[in-house]
């Protein structure tokens, strides 16, 4: 079940607290970035426990002003053996600030620093137990002997350096936890080679809580309206009495951008909301006319022909990724070019850009594998010469939802499920056509909404229905057919990194798929996805 982090709502028009407000915002943890798949997961937990995370590449670290009261260095899929190890300089970490090594970070500390790392004979992946606790400490306060924590290393540390001490160990490992010795530097230096921020970490955020709170000596007061009251008065500042244009996509991080940027300039930003024939049923016109309601000036743009005509006979998800993509800036270009003849005031262009997609386009160690291109407005700022403005660059997607409820952006768009850039076009396996479009919106329409009916909704983080590229035989009345196949498909995730498939009932289920042969012509069967995030991804294309 999708559960938001525990961030405190002040009640509406509470003054209180100023002092707190401006030093919640002046206070973060900085994250080392080496490469790891969990890098992201560090800073969400730190935000759970209502403090600022932000992450950097491991070989751009910036100046450490007053705003970084902590360090995490974090994992790698590196070895700090290998000769392509990633590198950075510690003299410019170690006695600044509280550190705290994470896996690939306490190996690399404890090689730079004299110790010994090797290669494990076996790769130590999977759970463990803290048997060993050899020391009281403030880090490791609240931590039970027999903790059940999470490795995942092909190296481990030998000997410790000798600035060092053990805190604690495993059954198989006995450097699970250690820290620099009283002294040695003029902050203290934790290193764990598990890994605190995964949930089979039992007592991972109380080690993470231990470290930000008691050790850095953050006050954990960074809330939604604290980022709220910042960025409404950093726009303003910002855009002055400029206008900006921004396209609306109906999803939870457009909107919730445009209702940033709105309480900051009011009418003088203007919005473009694109039918690209391959929204939800009645999508469109429903979502423009929320849009309406919350007083947004919004212009509504019938494109779906023009998409339909360059996606015929595109069946290569990548393909088709990207001739939506292109079509989209076509279109928006168009109309955007129209507002700037009525509008000699639009110099900036909004963006709903949310921290993964910021933290994703800088390489770690160079240019990475592509899996899949990311619907956005690339070309766009440079083809209409407007700046960019990103109100939400810096939140996590929970944190959209939690800022969108703090701005009073209605519960049926907050709340509403993720939804892919490219929409149906890549929920429709193999070629798109405006019949399996109408096709898969009814049947889409259906399962939507009996989950609103049976109250499931709000129980999982996405769901979709997916139509395949199958027929099969079946029997309806007295006759064979010979239809296509849907697939319903629902995850429970926090932040869509990982998913678990949604156990929903069977009754449901039952219904679903009686309600969809029965009423959608084309279609004679409905098959459940039990995939889970990793191996399969969330979407099927």
């Amino acid at each position: 079940m999708y559960a938001a982090p525990a961030i405190p709502l002040p009640a509406k028009g509470c003054n209180d607290g100023r002092k707190s407000y401006l030093r919640a915002m002046t206070e973060k943890i900085l994250i080392l970035d080496f490469g790891s798949q969990y890098t992201q997961l560090i800073a969400r937990r730190i935000r759970e426990l209502n403090v600022y995370s932000e992450i950097v590449p491991f070989n751009k670290v910036p100046e450490l002003d007053d705003t970084i009261k902590g360090i995490i260095l974090s994992g790698s899929p590196f070895s700090v053996a290998d000769e392509n190890a990633l590198h950075t300089d510690l003299d410019q970490l170690i006695g600044q600030r509280p550190v705290l090594g994470i896996c690939y970070g306490a190996q690399y500390i404890a090689k730079q620093m004299g110790g010994k790392v090797e290669r494990s004979l076996k790769r130590e992946y999977g759970k463990a137990e803290l048997s060993r606790l050899y020391q009281a400490d403030p880090f490791l306060a609240d931590v039970p002997e027999g903790s059940q924590v999470w490795m995942s290393h092909g190296d481990t540390i030998m000997e410790i350096p000798e600035q060092f001490e053990l805190l604690a160990g495993t059954a198989h490992v006995d450097v699970a936890a250690y820290k620099s010795k009283a002294g040695a530097f003029a902050q203290p230096v934790y290193c764990i080679q598990f890994h605190p921020e995964v949930s089979h970490s039992l007592d991972g955020m109380t080690v993470l809580k231990n470290f930000v709170k008691d050790i850095a000596g953050c006050h954990a007061e960074w809330t939604p309206a604290a980022f709220v009251e910042e960025t409404v008065q950093a726009l303003r500042d910002q855009l002055g009495d400029d206008h900006v244009l921004m396209g609306l996509s109906g999803g939870v991080d457009s909107t919730v951008a445009a209702s940033l940027l709105h309480e900051a300039i009011g009418d003088n930003l203007v919005c473009i909301f694109v039918d690209n024939g391959l929204l939800r049923k009645d999508e469109f016109e429903e979502v423009l006319h929320s849009y309406k309601d919350m007083g947004l000036r919004v212009v509504g743009v019938d494109a779906k022909e023009e998409f339909y005509k360059e996606l015929k006979g595109v069946s290569d998800p990548e393909q088709k990724r990207k001739v939506i993509g292109r079509v989209f800036i076509e279109v928006f270009e168009k109309e955007a070019l129209k507002l700037e003849e009525e509008d000699r005031a639009i110099k900036w262009l909004g963006q709903g850009t949310i921290y993964p997609d910021v933290i994703e386009s800088v390489s770690v160690h160079g240019p990475s594998v592509t899996i899949k291109s990311h619907h956005n407005v690339g070309g766009l700022p440079e083809m209409l010469n407007l700046k960019i403005v990103e109100p939400l660059r810096m939140l996590f997607k929970d944190e959209v939802r939690l800022v969108g409820a703090e701005l009073e952006v209605p519960h049926a768009i907050v709340s509403r499920h993720p939804f892919p850039g490219p929409g149906l076009g890549i929920r429709i396996l193999g070629d798109i056509t405006p019949e399996k479009v109408r096709m898969l919106q009814e049947a889409d329409a259906i399962y939507i909404n009996n989950l609103r009916k049976f109250g499931l909704y709000d129980e999982v983080w996405q769901a979709g229905t997916i139509l395949l590229p199958v027929q099969s035989v079946g029997v309806m009345g007295d006759e064979r057919t010979y239809e296509k196949t849907v697939a319903l498909r629902a995850v429970n995730s926090r932040d869509g990194m990982t998913a678990e498939w949604s156990r929903l009932p069977h009754d449901f289920l039952a219904t679903v798929s009686s309600e969809i042969i029965n009423n959608v012509k084309g279609i004679n069967r409905v098959v459940y996805d039990i995939s889970t995030k990793p191996p399969s991804t969330i979407e099927w294309e």
